[in-house]
């Protein structure tokens, strides 16, 4: 694998290429920063509406022109909106590659943003929310976001409020649009079989013409120290009730937050930090054996994610039906209480390191997955956060997990969600 190469052009876009010669594909990513953390109260999900309305053409490429062309050369795009960050991609035949370049040069300054396009994308988006709110974890993730972060927007949903997205004006997602999409605001990746040298050309041909824009400045306010331990309780259909507890987290740039990959891997399994990484089996983690082995939870998951400001580690379980919440917590918190107290041993310190590099290395297979973790690195610090991940995971000590876990999982600083089917009368 040849090493990374970065650039930057004169209007500001940050440039990260990766020559990969195994096989006839590329992938190329163009990454904005901007997602649900740029919304403030009145606009939130417009991040995620505006990636909406990217793919409803331009003059150059009008209504589905561009995802038929992709699709006859064989490629993939996409796009997916998260709470730090906006990103595009496509997958394709290397000698084809120039096309998803010229497309997304397009749609950084041309979307049409017509009315109708808007209209219409209101009701899908409405649509999308009503699904999600038929999920129990959904709702109390909500609840508990909600509760978690009173000043910070990490406080919402990526989707948005209902009531926003149905207040939402066509003028406020096109500004929305022109504030966050420019060179200064955005970066390219780009992974596969090409010569660094051509497709850089090709970059600054299409792109290097783009004005710079003005960098944006991002809606956020640090959230203060929460001071004790905040409970929400929901109701709602199903039979199945769910307990998740939520601790305030280090940032990824965060000296802690290497610690707290492993120490998440301790207690859960190792969590995937890419869209696109698979999971592996928790089931030698120390939660599995407390609450799955037990009896207590039909299942569960942790989940740790890189982000920008400080953000949740978040444990959710669901509770057998011959079981309480109550016994299911107790028997949670003494695992909790457990992390604090000792530090892991040796060998249970070694073997989350290889689950932690384990689910690293899945999520870093191919080449769209690798445009990924680039682009996603930049946005947190700047690739060496990729490059230098395994070294930083092989650093981490017993005490360094010991530290985090009193740091992180004390009761002032958790936040509890209990779901509560309608038909059970108590927890």
């Amino acid at each position: 694998m040849s090493s990374i190469n970065k650039f930057r052009l004169r209007n500001g876009l940050t440039i990260v290429l990766q020559e990969m010669r195994s096989t006839p594909v590329t992938s190329f990513w163009v990454w904005y920063r901007v997602g649900s953390r740029s919304e403030h109260t009145g606009i939130t999900g417009i991040s995620h509406w505006v990636e909406h309305m990217q793919f409803k053409g331009s003059k150059l490429y009008p209504d589905d022109t561009a995802d038929n062309i992709i699709s006859r050369t064989g490629g993939i795009w996409n796009a997916m909106t998260w709470i730090d960050w906006t990103a595009y991609y496509e997958t394709m035949p290397s000698d084809q590659i120039e096309l998803a370049i010229e497309l997304e040069a397009d749609r950084m300054t041309n979307c049409l943003y017509r009315k109708k396009d808007v209209e219409s994308e209101r009701t899908v988006i409405i649509s999308e929310r009503q699904g999600y709110e038929n999920q129990p974890i959904f709702l109390l993730s909500e609840e508990v976001h909600a509760a978690a972060f009173r000043v910070h927007p990490y406080h919402h949903e990526v989707l948005g409020d209902q009531v926003d997205i149905e207040s939402i004006t066509r003028n406020e997602l096109f500004n929305h649009y022109r504030t966050f999409y420019n060179p200064s605001n955005a970066i390219v990746v780009a992974v596969g079989d090409f010569k660094t040298s051509q497709i850089l050309k090709t970059i600054r041909t299409h792109f290097g013409k783009i004005p710079k824009g003005i960098m944006p400045n991002c809606f956020t306010r640090n959230e203060p120290t929460q001071k004790g331990e905040r409970k929400v309780y929901l109701n709602g259909e199903g039979n199945t009730a769910y307990l998740q507890v939520s601790f305030r987290s280090p940032s990824a740039t965060d000296p802690d937050f290497f610690p707290m990959i492993i120490l998440d891997s301790i207690l859960s399994g190792a969590s995937s930090l890419n869209m696109f990484g698979s999971g592996i089996s928790n089931k030698t983690s120390r939660l599995y054996q407390a609450l799955v082995m037990e009896g207590l939870a039909a299942g569960f998951n942790g989940s740790l994610a890189a982000t920008i400001d400080p953000y949740l580690y978040s444990i959710t379980c669901a509770v057998r039906n011959d079981k309480t919440i109550e016994k299911l917590e107790q028997a949670l918190n003494i695992e909790l209480i457990r992390a604090s107290d000792k530090p892991p041993t040796h060998q249970e310190l070694i073997k989350a390191k290889k689950q932690a590099k384990a689910m690293f290395a899945y999520s870093a297979e191919s080449v769209s997955n690798l445009g990924f973790w680039y682009g996603f690195a930049e946005i947190l610090e700047n690739h060496n956060w990729f490059t230098n991940y395994l070294d930083k995971l092989d650093a981490v000590t017993s005490l360094d997990v010991q530290r985090v876990a009193q740091k992180v999982l004390g009761p002032n600083n958790r936040t509890t969600g209990y779901y509560i089917p309608n038909n059970i009368k108590a927890i």
